[in-house]
């Protein structure tokens, strides 16, 4: 697992069926994820925010910095035998993403982001990257907040191209109840089925070839998270006056999409 890395990011929000047009093009030039069955698995993410959501509201205001820290895991077929997490600082300055990131096991990672120090052994990298998490949670009063959960089907570049990754998202669905990750809860449907998040990621610049496979295909970016979409969409549904309804309105509509 990559520890560390800076790249760019680009998302859209487009129709499956586009989404299938689109992977039958990238199946020349890119191979399939080695995880999961022909590179698809599931994911879910459990975000922390502070009692004032202030890691939502940094999103709706577009800061250029601004961080978010979430506990990740793989799906196996039964969510309770999972051992291991993922716990993950993302930080975006301007377009650039910047990931930190530890795999430990559950109880540890859980632990680590209720602001507990990991029982187990660390090097010494994982040990920065776990004191900036405690440094986080306690500063921030950091508290589960939102999950969010989907299946993802990846592809990566190839021996010219090895930063490159498209993943396409499916399925997406959300709960803010029942915040532990290994419980087997009903999460509910954040966009239509027929809707998928395309993500385009490069550690330094997206290759020729698939700019003008996304210009080919009428791709339009649109800046889009599954966390904050999440929270707005139960503000919307409990708090409407709370945010400008033209935010709620961009954050949790995923109608017009080609």
């Amino acid at each position: 697992m990559k520890r560390r890395f800076n790249r760019f990011e680009l998302k859209y929000v487009i129709s499956v069926e586009h989404a299938r047009r689109i992977m039958d093009d990238l199946a020349d030039r890119a191979g399939v994820d080695p995880h999961g069955t022909d590179g698809t698995y599931r994911l879910l993410s459990l975000y922390y925010d502070s009692p004032s959501r202030e890691c939502f509201w940094a999103k709706v205001e577009g800061l250029k910095f601004r961080r978010k820290l979430r506990l990740r895991i793989y799906v196996p077929e039964d969510i309770t035998s999972v051992k291991t997490g993922i716990v993950e600082i993302k930080q975006r300055i301007n377009r650039t993403v910047q990931k930190r990131r530890l795999a430990l096991p559950l109880a540890d990672a859980e632990a680590l982001c209720d602001g507990e120090f990991p029982s187990c052994d660390l090097d010494a990298f994982d040990t920065q990257v776990a004191s900036e998490v405690g440094y986080l949670v306690k500063a921030m009063h950091f508290a589960p907040a939102c999950i969010t959960a989907y299946r993802r089907r990846a592809f990566v570049g190839g021996e010219y191209d090895p930063g490159l990754r498209v993943t396409f998202d499916t399925d997406v669905r959300y709960r803010v109840h029942a915040l532990k990750v290994n419980l087997d809860a009903t999460n509910h449907l954040l966009l239509p089925p027929d809707v998928c998040i395309m993500e385009v990621k490069a550690d330094e610049r997206i290759p020729d070839w698939t700019t003008s496979l996304l210009s080919r295909h009428g791709c339009r970016i649109q800046r889009v998270s599954k966390y904050c979409a999440a929270i707005a969409r139960v503000l919307e549904q409990s708090q409407p006056s709370s945010m400008p309804m033209v935010t709620l309105s961009a954050m949790t509509s995923f109608n017009n999409v080609h």
